[in-house]
């Protein structure tokens, strides 16, 4: 008799959205299968050896917001924090963290291991099961469904091994990252990977081809790896970590001031000299990109070097970091550098810059072509709109990065559990989803789905619409409640969440009521404001608005007063001396609704806007082909997308203001004509 198992979520592949898949199932109560090639290689870093950036510590803050364990897991392993683009606006403020590269991987694997309901397991997935099924209960893939396939339809139900072994389960959720069919480049060379030093997933690459899944073919690369007792430290600017640091998540230290529980460091800032260029330009037709060895499309906006010389020509120097891999190790990553040139112009390349002159290079960079699903085959829930039971998240979606693949992760989890949920209990299940204006998880989930993408997807934050009200700061605020609803956040961090909430509450109440004592002001304000109209029987709160006013400054008039509020009786005490990160971040969440009140009410009413476009739902029984006044082109892509509502039709790359109308219009032609 075959050996076979059964659990309710199949997770395949333990990269940051496999970790963040299974985590999300399990917590929910779902007894929960991962399966990796190699139990020790669980969420490694391939590339950076860091968390957040640009628009990347949104997602990471948002993760930690619904439950998810990313941000724990880089705050425990983080060696240097910074608080990026502080000199704008706090729309764009964004955490980062360079972390211990080793220690990430086995702290991440101690939080899994630790998990109730989650089982971990070292073996190859070659193919999918899958069944035809009697449609019950399938949630909001029933309404992507025609009336005529309702009925008999194309099931998920679990994953053959390699060894043999069939793995049953109510839903399987696909996060290959860079497996699939991966193929290596370094100058001439190449050979299948799925990174360096690790097997390609061949089979299972095959197995998705043939259920007839769009494909594309996406290629992203790294760069070299020094060895740092070969480099001169002295030769390059320091660029140290914040010395008042910011964590990622909201459950970090409590009511207490948060320290990071490593040994921060130093990473370097370099540049490339007239040597280093003309390296390049004189093997840049060496590289697999300019050979033709390449097919796939790179990501635009993290080019290779060689890539950035052939498209600046004019730029006479390009900027790179030099960034430690972890404190037991002497391995130095070099970022900036990511290169798919041969090994002997990479060490040529790195030893042209003062400092590298004798740099032992480590590991040489590379290229990597992988296949990726065409993510406008998914619905927003993250699950294949073409079978029952299957979910996708991370770089098989055709999206780049650690923070991306993990908020896809999250989601697809918490999908994939609702899902086995609702066919468990016969009830329906919605499916849980964010929407442009709650997250820009909500933003990239919806720009796949809806656009698909031709490049590794990368998120910044010029892609939201209401950055404004899309802060790292009120994350929380904005999706702990879903979390909590989920099951996601425990009672612990809820009463937390609770007590934050009401301290923002009686410190707006008081900035409001409480009039401003000018004679008490500090010095250095009140020279700021000199030559101001009278403040005298102003607010706090109308003082704030002023630009040069912050809440910091305020601290020395404010810190007495707080004492008298029982819900801020913990920030008098923690902030009787200096004010700390914790106070401050808490404060500057108040400073910036009281200060940007005008341009938020705007923004929410430009938001309602949008809500009731997304409310406008296309059925799925309408036909584009019988919209007359659509070309040829528009109805492929309506038919193949298959837009929710009229809002997401509209952000259909190629679909017109004017073709929306004509939908909208034909909803109610055709609707009548299905009544009748």
């Amino acid at each position: 008799m075959a050996f076979t198992e059964q659990f309710d979520v199949v997770v395949v592949g333990a990269g940051h959205a496999g970790c963040e898949a299974a985590m999300a199932a399990a917590r929910m109560g779902l007894r929960t299968a991962l399966f990796t090639l190699n139990l020790d290689l669980i969420a490694q870093m391939s590339c950076n050896p860091a968390i957040g950036g640009i628009a990347k510590g949104h997602l990471v803050r948002e993760v930690d917001a619904l439950g998810g364990i990313m941000g724990e897991v880089a705050d425990a392993c983080g060696i240097q924090f910074r608080l990026l683009n502080t000199s704008r606006g706090p729309a764009v403020w964004s955490p980062r963290a360079q972390c211990d590269k080793a220690l990430y991987r086995v702290k991440m694997r101690e939080v899994l291991e630790g998990q109730r309901n989650l089982f971990i397991k070292q073996a190859e997935v070659v193919d999918l099961v899958v069944e035809s099924c009697q449609i019950s209960v399938l949630g909001s893939q029933e309404e992507q469904l025609t009336t005529e396939n309702k009925g008999l339809r194309t099931r998920v139900t679990g994953v053959r091994l390699r060894d043999g072994r069939v793995v049953h389960a109510g839903a399987t959720v696909v996060t290959t990252g860079t497996f699939l069919n991966g193929l290596i480049h370094c100058g001439e060379q190449q050979y299948a990977a799925g990174r360096s030093g690790e097997p390609a997933s061949v089979l299972l690459g095959e197995a998705l081809k043939r259920l007839g899944l769009r494909e594309c073919r996406l290629k992203t690369g790294t760069p070299p790896r020094l060895d740092g007792r070969s480099i001169d430290w002295t030769k390059f600017e320091e660029q140290p970590g914040d010395a008042d640091p910011t964590p990622f998540s909201f459950r970090a230290g409590g009511d207490e001031q948060w320290q990071p529980a490593l040994r921060q460091v130093s990473c370097y800032i370099a540049q490339t000299t007239p040597e280093t260029l003309r390296l390049i330009r004189e093997n840049v037709h060496r590289s697999p990109m300019y050979t033709g060895q390449i097919h796939a499309t790179g990501p635009r906006y993290c080019p290779s070097i060689e890539d950035k010389i052939v498209r600046f020509p004019e730029k006479t120097q390009h900027q790179f970091f030099l960034e430690p891999e972890g404190l037991n190790t002497h391995e130095v990553y070099v970022n900036g550098m990511s290169t798919s040139l041969p090994m002997e112009v990479q060490s040529a390349m790195v030893r042209s810059i003062p400092g590298l002159e004798n740099a032992e290079m480590l590991r040489p960079g590379y290229a990597i072509e992988y296949d990726a699903i065409d993510p406008t085959e998914l619905d927003r829930t993250l699950a294949v709109k073409k079978f029952a039971g299957l979910f996708l998240a991370g770089q098989i979606n055709g999206t780049s990065g650690y923070e991306e693949a993990a908020c896809q992760g999250l989601m697809a989890g918490i999908n994939a559990a609702l899902a086995v949920r609702a066919a468990l209990s016969g009830e329906p299940n919605p499916g849980f989803t964010l929407d442009r204006t709650e997250g820009y998880t909500g933003i990239l989930i919806d720009d796949l789905i809806s656009k698909g993408t031709n490049e590794p997807y990368r998120m910044f934050t010029s892609r939201a619409e209401f950055r404004l009200h899309l802060r790292i700061d009120n994350a929380d605020r904005r999706l702990t409640p879903h979390g909590r609803r989920l099951g996601l956040i425990d009672d612990a961090a809820w009463a937390a969440y609770e007590a934050k909430m009401a301290r923002a509450t009686a410190f707006e109440h008081l900035l409001q009521t409480t009039k401003v004592d000018v004679e008490a002001l500090p010095d250095d304000l009140k020279q700021a404001l000199r030559g101001e109209a009278d403040l005298r029987g102003q607010a706090f709160a109308q003082m704030l608005k002023r630009p040069e006013v912050t809440v910091e400054a305020l601290w020395p008039v404010l810190s007495p007063i707080v004492g008298g509020v029982a819900e801020l009786d913990g920030w008098a005490k923690a902030g009787s001396s200096r004010l700390p990160a914790w106070v401050r971040n808490e404060m500057k969440t108040v400073e910036t609704e009281i200060k940007y009140a005008g341009y938020l009410e705007q923004q929410r009413r430009s938001m309602e806007k949008l809500k009731q476009a997304e409310g406008r739902v296309i059925p799925a029984w309408f036909d584009y082909t019988a919209c007359s006044g659509l070309s040829r082109e528009m109805v492929e892509t309506l038919g193949r997308v298959r837009p929710r509502t009229l809002g997401q039709a509209s952000r259909i790359q190629g679909v017109t203001p004017a073709a929306v109308s004509l939908v909208n219009c034909f909803i109610e032609i055709q609707g009548k004509l299905q009544i009748a």
